[in-house]
């Protein structure tokens, strides 16, 4: 009897070791202890909770500390149980011991008398003890659900869910923000670019405009390329070339007040050779015409501010020369570069003396004026020709060089404007 008296407290202190077993989703907030006192059992103190809201990390710093403190009590509890029902179990066996004795011999136990019915203590004893494995598994299930999933606090999810959310809707405003601003940045560059594409199309066209003087000219010849100042960077360009020459004739009207000299009107320029043609008056020498690097000093005066027509002849044979003034022949010579053809694919460049083809000016020789009526012909004209011309009785371009709007570029400031008509010239004689 003493045995199952014994037997039945053994069991009421289980079932209430059970019932004391935390409930799960509990909250804690542990603190730390020493080590004795752990071992010694003792319970942990309960650590108030702060007031005031927790920010997310302290939060989820107080959720996994609680998960620890469950996971501690909850194995301690298994621990509890597991040596409960080992100690159910030995009780279990001594008492199925017991029973056989006394139906083998004497009837009596040390312990006391046995109940009549020992079967029916045996079978409250077996579901006790599958209650308490019941139990046991049950919670162990819990124990590897929790661990396995890592489980969280409703609250806290909710706490981790909301702030999850503040932070795709701060990204997504970041993002549109971003786009706003591209989208501004491009519409900006456009419109500087427009602007600037603008700007530069209107310089051009003025450029354009102060190049070419005024487009509307009477005609292709009528007009004039000014060369204002005396610098190394004013200057007309011929587009064309010449071929090789024997012989020729250059004809050209001038205005020029420049002191002292006139400067360059033309030259032509070939490599090896950048003095090939030049007429030139620099300093206070006299006009110069040079032919592959010879001289000869014409008899023309035409810095007198008044519109000039000059024409100069030459010829291979001999170096012939010939100087014509407003339609008079003011000089002829001989030995001037005799036996040289005029190399072609040269540059023929206006109002500049060449020190290499097409560049390296000097701009104590630059001409200073205006000219216009530019031709170039491959043959030595005859005397009334050239009066003709002069007088303005007759307009003969030239067959190799003659004077059209489209053959000349001006560069550097230079300019065309429309020529007074050939009777005006005249009359500034």
């Amino acid at each position: 009897m003493l045995a199952l008296l014994t037997v039945g407290v053994a069991l009421a202190v289980a079932a209430g070791r059970a019932q004391d077993s935390p409930i799960p989703g509990s909250r804690f907030v542990c603190t730390a202890l020493p080590p004795e006192a752990a071992r010694a059992g003792c319970p942990l103190p309960a650590m108030p909770m702060q007031g005031g809201a927790l920010s997310p990390e302290e939060e989820l710093r107080a959720a996994v500390l609680q998960l620890r403190e469950t996971v501690v009590q909850q194995k301690e509890t298994l621990g509890a149980q597991r040596e409960a029902i080992r100690e159910l179990t030995g009780k279990l066996a001594r008492c199925e011991g017991l029973a056989g004795g006394k139906a083998r011999g004497t009837g009596k136990d040390t312990m006391g008398d046995l109940p009549r019915d020992p079967g029916h203590v045996v079978e409250q004893l077996s579901r006790s003890l599958q209650t308490l494995k019941d139990r046991l598994d049950s919670l162990e299930l819990q124990h590897r659900t929790n661990v396995s999933n890592a489980g969280l606090p409703s609250d806290f999810r909710e706490v981790l869910q909301r702030r999850l959310g503040e932070l795709e809707r701060q990204l997504l405003r970041k993002v549109a923000e971003l786009e706003d601003e591209k989208s501004l940045l491009h519409n900006e560059t456009s419109a500087h670019r427009q602007k600037t594409e603008s700007t530069l199309n209107a310089l051009l066209q003025r450029v354009t405009e102060l190049e070419r003087g005024n487009s509307a000219f009477k005609s292709p010849d009528a007009f004039k390329v000014s060369l204002p100042l005396r610098t190394n960077y004013l200057y007309g360009k011929i587009k064309k070339t010449l071929p090789e020459l024997y012989a020729f004739t250059i004809c050209l009207w001038l205005r020029s007040s420049a002191s002292p000299g006139i400067g360059t009107p033309f030259s032509y320029a070939v490599p090896g050779q950048a003095n090939e043609i030049v007429l030139i008056e620099w300093g206070n020498n006299p006009i110069e015409l040079l032919i592959n690097d010879k001289v000869a000093q014409l008899p023309l005066f035409v810095s007198d501010g008044k519109w000039h027509h000059i024409c100069i002849t030459w010829t291979t044979r001999d170096g012939m020369w010939e100087a014509f003034q407003d339609g008079e022949k003011l000089g002829t010579g001989e030995n001037l570069a005799p036996w040289h053809p005029i190399k072609p694919g040269g540059v023929l460049i206006l109002g500049q003396e060449q020190d290499t083809v097409g560049g390296r000016f000097d701009a104590t020789q630059a001409f200073v004026g205006e000219l216009s009526q530019f031709n170039i012909w491959d043959r030595v004209l005859r005397a009334q020709e050239i009066i003709n011309i002069a007088n303005c009785s007759t307009n003969m371009p030239g067959n190799i060089i003659p004077w059209v709007d489209n053959n000349v570029d001006v560069f550097g400031g230079a300019s065309k404007w429309p020529v007074e008509t050939c009777e005006e010239r005249l009359l500034d004689l």
